[in-house]
């Protein structure tokens, strides 16, 4: 299968990590089954022979592999494993247009793409074959899971539903017809107003200058998108966000609709202080009900850890790699 279109990739060591010395690094390209080309970083440990248990890693929902997903997949294919860093549909350095659009289908094929990519490498075991979602691709990576059997197992970290925060607002402070319809009303406008425009409105990233009456979750995203620490100029979050209409499907396409028949292993991940911690412990409990494939799932709360703690440690290193690292061996027999 040939890739549909050649992607721009740039080479130069963009990411916002250091890069490590104990693993090889390459640019990829595959295409996902819509014919979008996807761009991804492919970390493999120095030295390693045979055919290796295997990582996709993607998230925050907004970001770019040169963030958060990047730095798990560095540090994974250190600990041993062959790891895939890729950018979705629509953002980064893949493909796609409209640019800055999100699809709880096409998004969720990215990840099922990915696995596709790395079951044909010589120095992948196929059957040894996990998956890290992060932020909003943990939500994401939940319901690849579901759906893709080849995924043996799964890690969600600091998850967000993107489903249940475009239908019901943060904490459901808007679950209702009412608050849905004047939504749709707003986003279906927008759409006239793009279609006479030719072009789709940003609906902005994370705010700058930050207000000082900001919510706290709102203070620790610029803590991360808009400092050093994490800024990316490909970053949506980073810069002019997603389209005004990127995240409408999702208001009437939920997924996780069969988390409970899940048979690999999943560990899902989230900080103990973090504003999104509820995204995981309801997608626990709802994957874990009536699952006789319960035994191989875990929460794990990280005390004190705010949600972009497990972007890049936070500087406390409150990413759990140790057990990241135990969780995948054993899943994966690696």
């Amino acid at each position: 299968m040939e890739n549909t279109i050649d992607l721009n990739l740039t080479e130069q060591w963009d990411k916002t990590f250091a890069k490590s010395d104990k693993v090889e690094h390459r640019k990829v390209t595959f295409p996902n089954r819509y014919g979008i080309t996807l761009a991804a970083d492919l970390y493999a440990p120095k030295g390693a022979a045979g055919r290796l248990a295997a990582i996709a890693v993607c998230g925050p929902f907004g970001a770019v592999k040169e963030q958060a997903a990047g730095l798990y997949a560095q540090t994974m294919a250190e600990r041993g494993f062959l790891t895939l860093a890729f950018d979705p549909s629509f953002t980064g350095e893949s493909g796609g247009t409209p640019r800055y659009m999100a699809s709880p289908d096409i998004n969720t094929e990215d990840f099922m793409a990915a696995v596709d990519f790395l079951s044909v490498q010589d120095s992948v075991d196929p059957e040894k074959i996990g998956i890290i979602g992060i932020c909003g691709w943990g939500g994401m990576a939940l319901n690849t899971a579901a759906l893709d059997t080849r995924v043996k197992a799964t890690a969600a970290m600091t998850m967000y539903d993107m489903a249940r925060v475009n239908a019901k607002g943060y904490f459901d402070a808007e679950d209702s017809a009412d608050a849905r319809y004047a939504k749709k009303q707003a986003l279906n406008a927008q759409r006239i107003a793009d279609f006479k425009a030719g072009t789709y409105a940003l609906g902005g990233g994370v705010v700058d200058p930050l207000p000082e009456d900001a919510p706290f979750f709102v203070k620790d995203y610029y803590a991360y998108y808009k400092t050093p620490r994490g800024y990316h100029p490909r970053s949506l979050n980073s810069n002019g966000g997603w389209n005004v209409t990127g995240c409408m499907s999702f208001l009437n396409q939920p997924i996780l609709q069969y988390s409970n028949e899940i048979r690999s292993a999943v560990l899902i991940v989230h900080g103990e202080k973090a504003h999104s911690c509820y995204f995981s412990r309801d997608a626990y409990a709802a994957m874990v009900k009536d699952n006789p494939w319960s035994g191989n799932k875990e929460l794990l709360i990280i005390p004190g850890a705010v949600h972009t703690d497990l972007y890049d440690g936070g500087g406390k290193d409150a990413i759990p790699f140790d057990k990241l690292t135990d969780f995948f061996r054993a899943a994966l027999g690696a």
